[in-house]
């Protein structure tokens, strides 16, 4: 028997999340070079929940997502979001 797993994206894939957001969300344009806030929204395919609420910055864009670099303790890491879950940051 296989054992459950109780990881912190557990039932992330089946979640349904009650609002939608703006459609200016979706449409959001950034620039290489731009410092974003990342704000994971929850009803969307969204990367690891420890990168919610950090800054990072745009590295490119590749499709519809942006490359953004963030640091991670000591490391940099390069992630790829849609435009939902950034917001422009100071």
């Amino acid at each position: 028997m296989v054992r459950k797993s109780y990881g912190k994206m557990r039932g992330t894939r089946k979640k349904k999340f009650g609002g939608d957001l703006p459609v200016n969300r979706y449409i959001e344009e950034f620039k290489p070079g731009d410092t974003v806030s990342i704000k994971l929204h929850a009803g969307l395919k969204f990367p690891h929940p420890r990168f919610h609420g950090t800054f990072g910055k745009v590295i490119a864009k590749r499709g519809s997502a942006y490359l953004v670099r963030v640091k991670d303790i000591n490391a940099y890491k390069d992630i790829f979001l849609k435009p939902e879950h950034l917001k422009k940051g100071n």
